[in-house]
């Protein structure tokens, strides 16, 4: 290939003196101005491989350095006890950014000793994008990086810790242990508890380049997650205390399982409306629903009490006034309501 091109090159030095030796200055002159031109950016081609060769060069024995140097310090079985796939090497990875960072200054340095404005401009403008964004790239994966191993640390230490003080045992005592069949309480908060620590890291990491809609976005997935984890954490402590008063009602009453029964759904119907409340699913169907429910209990106790009671409730006001004109004697004494008189009916001798 070197051959070649400094054959044609002799032969391009050559052909202006044979035109010229011709007089053929229709040809002469715009192949002189041609071979002026590539001459004069030949030796910036040449400066522009010289940088770049070297540059590409550095920067793999960086990266072969790099990557064996930690191979052999055993930085890879970090990634593998963190949970990382075995195609995932951090050392190939923390080689392939040192080979990034090398070779992209030098690349950048070629293009200026091109001197070509239509491509050096452009393409250093990007490299230069591309270096600034670097040292933001990197903040990023190490904010994740550094997450993930902490919190994978911190989750199966939590699980360890949940599951020894016997939280694995509560599903059974809620009957819900079906639920929990393929994986424990204590496995299940530790995952929970790691998902949330690598969607704070993802809304840092997306601050650090930049990404701004993206943070707000997972910001409110997590707010969301959130409400809904109280909500949960709501409704499981609503059907325990259920649980326990319908147990104990049931134990101090005997048979009465009618009243063992209201009890545990006047609590789960209040539990389930703040579990909603708390989770921000539906508040207006919840607030109707619950001001019906009570509004209907109240207008049937107030038709119960003032039509099929109306005589028990009469009597008992007289007797209320009673006793007030016996403490007060300016109050004067209540005369008993009259039942409405028929004909036909016995004299009544229930009255006061």
């Amino acid at each position: 290939s070197l051959s070649n091109a400094l054959f044609w090159l002799v032969i391009l030095l050559f052909v202006p003196a044979i035109l010229g030796a011709l007089q053929m200055e229709g040809l002469l002159s715009p192949l002189r101005e041609m071979t002026t031109k590539a001459l004069d950016i030949l030796p910036n081609i040449v400066a522009a491989l010289v940088i770049g060769g070297v540059g590409w060069i550095v920067a793999t024995v960086l990266r072969n350095l790099t990557t064996n140097l930690l191979r052999s310090a055993g930085f890879d079985q970090i990634g593998n006890k963190a949970g990382l796939a075995g195609t995932v090497q951090l050392s190939g990875l923390a080689g392939l950014l040192v080979f990034i960072v090398v070779f992209v200054p030098a690349l950048i340095a070629a293009l200026d000793a091109l001197r070509i404005e239509a491509i050096s401009r452009p393409a250093t403008e990007m490299l230069g994008m591309l270096m600034d964004a670097v040292p933001r790239i990197i903040a990023a994966g190490l904010i994740l990086l550094i997450t993930w191993l902490v919190g994978s640390f911190a989750t199966r230490l939590l699980a360890s810790l949940l599951a020894n003080v016997g939280f694995d045992t509560l599903p059974a005592k809620l009957g819900l242990q079906h639920a929990f069949a393929r994986t424990p309480p204590s496995t299940l908060i530790g995952r929970i508890a790691l998902v949330f620590a690598m969607l704070f890291a993802i809304v840092e990491a997306g601050n650090q380049l930049g990404f701004a809609r993206f943070s707000d976005m997972i910001m409110t997935f997590i707010e969301f997650a959130g409400d809904v984890l109280l909500g949960s954490v709501i409704l499981i402590i609503g059907f325990m205390l259920a649980n326990v008063a319908h147990e104990a009602i049931a134990r101090a009453s005997g048979n009465g399982t009618a009243l063992a029964n209201v009890a545990r759904f006047a609590i789960l119907g209040i539990v389930l409306a703040m579990g909603l409340r708390a989770m921000g699913i539906a508040d207006d169907i919840v607030n109707l629903a619950f001001g019906l429910t009570l509004g209907a209990i109240a207008v049937a106790v107030a038709l119960a009490f003032g039509l099929g009671g109306r005589e028990a409730a009469g009597r008992l006001a007289s007797r209320w006034v009673d006793r007030l004109c016996r403490r007060d004697p300016s109050v004067p004494p209540a005369t008993p309501p009259s039942a409405p008189t028929d004909p036909a009916a016995p004299p009544r001798n229930d009255l006061p």
